[in-house]
């Protein structure tokens, strides 16, 4: 449960860090109110049906096309999806897949979907190792006419290197591509994978690198996914409370990713859908119904419900 809040938090307070000292950092397609009504959605169903996540994010946001301004954030809306099946790598490529296809179709942005997807189920399944992530990542991705791959591996070289953040910057800002921002993020990650704070902090460092002009990607791609694979990684328990308190504000009215209260509350449902916890709330009207059934002396008897089941029979889906 904490490393579900901790991705969808952690994610939140890493855009809102980067955006906070430069209000001129505002989205035109608020991807938040669908990543919002996509995770009610696996709640309300407990599986993806693109169907429902259509039809509930065409009236929140009727264009639907990428642009640059929005192309990272489309990877945050698919977040609730890499949770809900990180367990199972194959359902979990199957099922990214299957939710982009709600946009029209970008490779940079299905493959950053992808890579972001992994380091993410490596993460909740305790299997996250710096060594081995990235050539699992471009493994994960397959084959591709992105440079994303490519971007992956000079992280990899500049993480054997030992090389330090301006390097870095030097290395993967030279063209403006959002690969390079993933790229960045995961930069920023690995080398400091211990640190949420931290991760954040060199994620923001010199804005300007990612800023140039409104024709480049903003610092928000960067920040964002560096929080929600850091937040994966080390949980709410990672996340600064100070920050928890300052970047996430609990009295939001918005029912988008910038309501604290509201992306608790549905990470804990996710978890409970995902881990196949029976909601006796849900039945509670058909038993009462039964009890009505029941003798006069039977229903004046304590209402118990117990449930049975051999050893390993109730698990992950």
């Amino acid at each position: 449960m904490s490393r579900f809040r901790g991705t969808l938090l952690g994610a939140l307070v890493g855009g809102n860090v980067a955006s906070a000292s430069d209000k001129k950092l505002s989205e035109r397609y608020d991807i938040d109110k669908i990543a919002v009504l996509g995770t009610e959605s696996l709640i309300k169903l407990g599986r993806l049906d693109i169907d429902d996540w259509c039809s509930k994010s065409l009236p929140a946001s009727p264009d639907l096309s990428i642009s640059d301004h929005i192309s990272g954030k489309v990877i945050l809306a698919t977040l609730p999806v890499s949770l809900f099946f990180h367990e199972n790598t194959f359902k979990l490529r199957q099922n990214l897949l299957r939710v982009l296809e709600i946009w029209e179709d970008n490779p940079v942005v299905r493959d950053g979907t992808l890579a972001v997807g992994y380091a993410i189920a490596q993460a909740l399944t305790e299997k996250l190792h710096i060594r081995t992530l990235i050539p699992e990542t471009i493994a994960f991705i397959g084959e591709t006419p992105t440079s994303l791959p490519q971007q992956l591996l000079k992280v990899q070289a500049l993480l054997d290197r030992g090389a330090g953040l301006a390097r870095a910057q030097a290395e993967l800002s030279r063209e403006d591509k959002l690969s390079n921002a993933i790229a960045m993020a995961f930069y920023c990650f690995l080398t400091t994978l211990e640190d949420y704070r931290l991760a954040i902090l060199r994620a923001t460092q010199n804005a300007e690198v990612w800023q140039q002009d409104s024709k480049r990607l903003h610092l928000p791609t960067v920040s964002t996914i560096t929080g929600a694979l850091s937040g994966a990684y080390n949980s709410t328990a990672g996340i600064p409370v100070p920050w928890q308190i300052l970047y996430s504000p609990a009295n939001s009215t918005t029912m988008g990713l910038s309501n604290f209260s509201l992306i608790v509350g549905l990470a804990d449902a996710l978890v409970a859908v995902w881990s196949g916890l029976y909601n006796f709330a849900l039945d509670s009207s058909q038993l009462t119904a039964e009890r009505d059934t029941m003798s006069e002396e039977a229903a004046s008897l304590p209402l118990q419900v117990c449930v049975y089941c051999a050893p390993r029979v109730i698990r992950s889906h």
